[in-house]
């Protein structure tokens, strides 16, 4: 009757229960209730070198029956640990006569260590942001551009990646080159194309928001050296849910929310900052807690020019997030625990059920060598049906529509019942029924 679970925990305090553990240590003997939290699924061997998929794990999340929930790329449901672990969180924080000094540090770095983890990265190339938007505009305040020079970004990016390269080019006198597709050309080849001599800055995702449409990142970062241009990722759409090497991509800065597929609260995310950037870099903010010696809040009267060590710079204000990082540290506790290339295994084989059903349908789809295996968009021939938002709302089907494709972005919580009830609503609103 027992199954492992993962009790979360903060700069090493228990607030769980059961006894104290280490961080993310898992419990053997809890009660059925307990069996609702998060842990690791059960596992089937596959052959070498091919990754497990995990069963649905439903009832982990905060789900009511009846909601077929398509949205992961929207906003995550929150996992039943993340919900108690900011519960939790709360009534500590309602007395702050005990919290020790130490805690002010440890919590955040259990944090980081954690993000660095999924990342494949170290503790020190992590910062604490507060959104994406805040990480590009970090990348745009340091990566040098000079006037005539230009700026590379997707057609239709996510606006968070847009605004802060129009600025920083109007600032200082340069260009922003938009990368379109040519007809059989894919996101990658567009970008490679777009890339030049005068190429500085080179803005882009992992895959395209609106649709899971893939971007090469290792021969967009190659090419984006071999001009001598910056790199900076927003990953926000794909880190948690996607395999990333950042020793092959090479990004300048990455940059991702937390409330989408890393299953976090909405305010907190996380930046990588290559090793370049951690000594000479200029922060948003100039927060005290980011200074050399600030965990001795006695010496906090002497002044100092110094920071913490590796990317500890760039870190938001108020990083130690005392409500936020803990519901962070559970839910990146589980993804690693499933595992990434397994996460995407599982939602790559719901995705594949989408493309061959839209085929039915007469629905356009990506190739699948395009395609990323996390979400897709299926694009109506005669374009999206009129009635389509009412009947998905009557049935409880949650998708987007972004541009002209229906979004569709499922995670370990749904099964190919959901899928075969989304295309039910979209047969009987295409008039296939």
């Amino acid at each position: 009757d027992a199954l492992p679970i993962f009790v979360t925990t903060y700069g090493g305090r228990n607030l769980g229960k059961g006894g104290t553990i280490r961080p993310g240590g898992p419990v053997q003997s809890f009660s059925l209730r307990d069996k609702l939290k998060c842990g690791p699924p059960p596992m089937t061997p596959l052959p070498p070198n091919i990754p497990t998929p995990i069963k649905t794990v439903r009832d982990l999340f905060e789900i009511p029956d009846g909601i077929t929930y398509l949205n992961c790329a929207s906003m995550s449901p929150q996992l039943r640990c993340v919900t108690e672990a900011g519960l939790r969180a709360v009534r500590t924080k309602a007395s702050p006569w005990n919290l020790s000094g130490s805690e002010w540090f440890s919590g955040s770095e259990e944090l980081r260590a954690l993000a660095a983890r999924v990342m494949g990265t170290d503790s020190d190339a992590v910062a604490l942001v507060p959104a994406a938007s805040y990480g590009i505009a970090t990348a745009a305040a340091n990566l040098p551009l000079a006037r005539g020079q230009t700026i590379v970004m997707l057609h239709q990016q996510f606006p968070s990646n847009v605004y802060a390269w129009y600025e920083l080019a109007k600032k200082n006198g340069g260009r922003v080159v938009v990368a379109q597709r040519e007809p059989g050309m894919d996101w990658t080849e567009a970008l490679i194309a777009a890339i030049d001599d005068d190429t500085a800055l080179v803005a882009v995702p992992q895959c395209h928001w609106t649709d899971g449409s893939k971007v090469d990142l290792e021969r967009v970062g190659q090419r984006a050296r071999d001009v001598g241009a910056g790199l900076v990722i927003d990953a926000s759409q794909s880190l948690g849910a996607s395999p990333l090497n950042l020793e092959r991509v090479q990004p300048d800065f990455l940059t991702a929310v937390g409330y989408k597929w890393l299953l976090g609260p909405y305010g907190l995310g996380y930046l990588y900052v290559a090793p370049k950037w951690r000594e000479s870099g200029v922060p948003l903010e100039q927060s005290w807690i980011a200074r050399a010696g600030s965990d001795d809040f006695s010496r906090l009267v002497d002044h100092t020019d110094a920071y913490r060590p590796g990317a500890r710079r760039f870190d938001m204000g108020e990083s130690p997030q005392f409500v936020l990082a803990p519901m962070a540290i559970a839910a990146l506790q589980q993804i690693l625990a499933w595992g990434v290339e397994r996460i995407q295994r599982t939602l790559s084989l719901l995705t594949e059920k989408v493309a061959q059903l839209a085929a039915d349908i007469d629905y356009a789809v990506l190739p699948r060598a395009q395609r990323s295996g996390h979400m897709i968009g299926i694009r109506p021939a005669r374009g999206i049906p009129a009635g389509l938002p009412q009947l998905l709302q009557e049935a409880k089907v949650f998708v987007s529509v972004r541009g002209d494709s229906i979004r569709i972005a499922p995670y370990l919580y749904n099964d190919a019942g959901d899928i075969e009830r989304l295309f039910a609503v979209l047969r009987k609103a295409s008039g296939c029924q």
